[in-house]
């Protein structure tokens, strides 16, 4: 018997993009004393997807980890920053200057 190599389930996927100018890092964060803050690239504005939904209150992500870390309410830990929590699943990241064509980089 052959196999039939047109079904969808054969179908090659394509690679996510992982690295270049117009794909945002694996790792960023808007806290200026992270040692992930790039001041430059958020700049740019940052797109995130975490499980599906698209995010606009993330204060960090790691794309190869699977992680963000959003503000809880308005807590604030000791020293008066906001406290957070990280929330584990498939995040994808883009810049939103590129519109809507941005390459997204995504844990393949």
């Amino acid at each position: 018997m052959t196999e039939d190599t047109n079904t969808p389930e054969s179908a090659p996927q394509a690679a996510p993009v992982t690295s270049g100018p117009d794909v945002p890092p694996d790792h960023l964060a808007i806290n200026p004393r992270s040692p992930f803050f790039d001041q430059d690239k958020l700049q740019r504005g940052v797109g995130i997807r975490f499980k599906g939904t698209v995010r606009t209150n993330v204060e960090e992500y790691s794309i190869s980890e699977g992680w963000v870390r959003v503000q809880a309410g308005k807590t604030l830990d000791r020293k008066g920053n906001p406290l957070t929590i990280k929330l584990v699943g498939p995040v994808e990241a883009w810049y939103e200057d590129l519109g809507e064509d941005a390459p997204v980089a995504k844990k393949g």
